[in-house]
């Protein structure tokens, strides 16, 4: 009796039918590649990006020179080098993070007392040489800096945005009254 199914399986072509048909459902289907550079998908608010050590309000740098993110580090990625300032108080005077051998674990952005380095939601970075993914103190600080000023941005075009919403939804209602 099988080779009789066999036999009917391979004359009829059941198989390649099956398969045929499998192809035509998935081609009507919605597509789930995302083609990057154009599209993106939503970032999750758990995402560890790069590095920046942030700043006071006033300007200051808020590292404390603690070392504790140095000590923390499973991957030794971060070098850390302080001095004492004349009011007493401990400031650094390097603070590299070597991303060649960061795991982006997010222990130093834990165990940080003063909230100073963080971990952004920037995705896209490359280096051509290995030195490239080795960011210094000044980078580091740059780069929160440069994120401040994109998010105010943001938020004044959303509040544009929502301005513009408002106006219209209340040139609407004023037109229906009429």
């Amino acid at each position: 009796m099988t080779a009789i199914q066999n036999f009917f399986k391979t004359f009829f072509l059941t198989e390649l039918l099956k398969g045929l048909a499998l192809t035509g459902r998935y081609t009507f289907k919605r597509k789930v590649t995302v083609q990057f550079p154009e599209e993106k998908t939503p970032i999750s608010p758990r995402f560890r990006g790069l590095h920046a050590l942030r700043r006071y309000e006033n300007g200051e740098e808020r590292c404390i020179a603690c070392k504790l993110c140095e000590a923390v580090c499973p991957a030794l990625a971060i070098t850390i080098e302080s001095e004492t300032r004349a009011d007493n108080t401990r400031r650094t005077t390097r603070y590299d993070i070597d991303l060649t051998k960061c795991i982006f674990c997010g222990f130093c952005e834990e165990s940080c007392p003063v909230d100073s380095i963080v971990e952004t939601h920037i995705l896209e970075y490359h280096g051509e040489k290995r030195g490239d993914l080795y960011f210094t103190k000044d980078m580091l600080l740059g780069r929160w800096r440069s994120l401040r000023n994109r998010d105010r941005r943001e938020q004044g075009s959303r509040r544009t945005v929502s301005l513009k919403r408002f106006i219209c939804s209340f040139q609407l209602k004023q037109s229906m009254r009429q």
